[in-house]
């Protein structure tokens, strides 16, 4: 662990729904408790879930029964995990995790008061309480998302597209916001293949894929289809913003300039874009936005066209 220091740092928001704006839990508050009786229980309840969040979240309550805290800030890129818990406050020690020469994140108190020497001490004392279950959770997390991954592309496979869906649509009826899709097809792509061999073709499914995450915000979610077909899942997207997401991935396409013995290969795409109707299925949403990319290539490829 890195020393304290007064940092700029940039608030994260935790979950998926405080980020659509409903909010974070209530809890209740707890009594206070010394730093021997935290290290006790921290030693039993961090070893109780594989879940960073939660572990993050019941290490925060317990420190708040210690002394005064705002909040505290976890990111760890690798992972693509960043948590927030409470509210920002001005000042700030954060610490670098790191075991047996492996990072686990960087961690950010906050507080209204300055931090004094003993309370320092004390949560470098508390950290180390922390650092096992979190590398356990973490580790749990890649294994989750290499099992739920496109190997090829980085995107999510089928799996987690299926479970996403489910999610997505019972979210969005239950709180009452849109929910669009866009499904993306590599226009000509088996020409790629049957030119430059399988390898670039490769190449460029891994380029187009990037392309599409770097057009995306992180609520946003990519898997891949099948072949070079990829679902885009826009959360709290109407039909008219999702319409302008599909056009700012296709214009992205057109600046894709794929590197080729030759010539550089010029690449487009064709989408079809749907909207979540009430009570219907996620199956018969994608089956609209399929239908949709149908027209699209049908009316001439490179072109988003809308499900009726």
């Amino acid at each position: 662990m890195s020393p304290p220091s007064q940092i700029h740092a940039v608030d994260f928001d935790s979950a998926k729904l405080q980020r659509l704006g409903f909010g974070q839990r209530q809890h209740t508050a707890q009594p206070p408790a010394s730093l021997e009786q935290l290290q006790l229980e921290f030693g039993l309840q961090l070893q109780t879930s594989l879940e960073a969040e939660k572990i993050l979240e019941t290490f925060f309550r317990g420190i708040q029964r210690l002394m005064p805290l705002n909040a505290l800030n976890y990111e760890q890129h690798s992972s693509d995990l960043h948590l927030k818990f409470g509210e920002r406050a001005h000042h700030r020690a954060s610490y670098s995790l790191s075991h047996e020469g492996e990072h686990l994140g960087e961690l950010l108190f906050q507080r209204s008061l300055r931090f004094t020497e003993l309370e320092l001490a004390q949560l470098e004392t508390l950290l180390s309480c922390l650092l096992f279950p979190l590398r356990n959770a973490l580790m749990y997390r890649a294994a989750t998302q290499s099992a739920l991954r496109d190997p090829l592309t980085g995107t999510g496979n089928r799996v987690a597209m299926d479970q996403t869906l489910f999610r997505e649509t019972e979210l969005a009826r239950r709180h009452k916001y849109p929910l669009s899709l866009l499904m993306l097809d590599i226009d000509h792509f088996k020409q790629v293949n049957d030119t430059h061999g399988h390898t670039t073709g490769d190449e460029v499914l891994k380029a187009v894929a990037d392309s599409i995450k770097s057009q995306l915000r992180n609520v946003d979610m990519v898997f891949r289809y099948g072949g070079e077909e990829f679902l885009i899942v826009l959360s709290n997207t109407s039909r008219e913003a999702a319409a302008m997401v599909g056009e700012r991935l296709r214009h992205a396409a057109l600046r894709l300039m794929h590197p080729a013995p030759v010539h550089p290969i010029e690449l487009t795409v064709s989408l079809g874009c749907a909207t979540l109707l009430p009570a219907e299925s996620a199956q018969s949403l994608i089956r609209r936005a399929d239908n949709a990319l149908y027209v699209a290539k049908r009316e001439g490829r490179n072109r988003l066209a809308m499900a009726g």
